[in-house]
């Protein structure tokens, strides 16, 4: 007999997971994990700790307590991440085809060309978003529409078998929107890991199966319609309504008062 099979895309756990800023914690005692090829949509009110979890994952931010635990021992390689679009500097004198080719920078190495294969990589992924014909043209001349189409063109070039979007959606038009969300359906029949921030519950309900619903605590996580419910639902604004930014650290379980 073999041995034991290991999904080429690994499953990511949360193990009592906390994150603070200033000792200050945003992210509380997460437990739970993404399995391999899941889609799942983390949503919650402003400030519930929604990208802070997503840098965690990523390894933007180290946990206060807790850890991200993986299958793979190379879970940084493995990941595509997009953050949020006023976290992009757009004003750097940059193509919209060597934004793309950063998506290959493992192939093309610190000093090294781009090959003719990746110029037809790249040539796809633009026409795969819709801007064939824009390679040349700067990113500042870009809507953000356009713009964001530019991103997930990058991301085709990673091929990451776990792809994580942080507000992906939004301040973009409805069309690009529907572009690119049938193009992370795409990645999702692919088997690819996804979790995306996302604020429109309605758009959650209808594309996502998994969600995370987050008031710096877990509420709930799971099937979307057995996690957007109107009960968690409730949980979740009164979670927020009582934060207090001044309260003092919380402590590690097992060891409060």
């Amino acid at each position: 007999m073999g041995g034991e099979f290991v999904s080429p895309v690994p499953a990511i756990r949360l193990e009592n997971l906390t994150v603070a800023y200033d000792r200050h914690p945003a992210v509380h005692h997460v437990d739970g994990h993404f399995a391999p090829g899941s889609l799942t949509a983390i949503v919650g009110p402003n400030g519930a700790g929604k990208s802070t979890l997503l840098k965690t994952i990523v390894g933007l931010l180290t946990p206060t307590e807790g850890r991200v635990q993986c299958d793979s021992a190379n879970l940084r390689r493995q990941l595509a991440y997009l953050p949020q679009q006023a976290e992009i500097d757009r004003s750097f004198p940059i193509t919209v085809g060597d934004t793309v080719a950063a998506g290959a920078w493992r192939d093309i190495g610190a000093l090294g060309g781009v090959s003719a294969a990746i110029r037809r990589s790249i040539t796809e992924a633009l026409a795969a978003v819709g801007l064939d014909g824009f390679a040349r043209r700067s990113i500042g001349s870009l809507s953000a529409g356009q713009f964001q189409r530019v991103l997930f063109a990058r991301l085709l070039l990673q091929s990451a078998p776990v792809i994580l979007l942080d507000e992906p959606f939004t301040a973009i038009d409805a069309r690009t929107t529907a572009d690119l969300l049938a193009l992370v359906q795409r990645w999702h029949g692919e088997s690819k890991t996804i979790i995306a921030v996302l604020h429109d519950f309605d758009q959650v309900r209808q594309y996502f199966p998994q969600t995370l619903l987050l008031a710096r605590q877990l509420i709930g996580w799971g099937p979307t319609a057995q996690v957007l419910t109107p009960a968690n639902l409730l949980v979740m604004r009164r979670m927020s309504e009582a934060w207090d930014e001044e309260a003092p650290f919380c402590p590690p379980q097992g060891r409060r008062a």
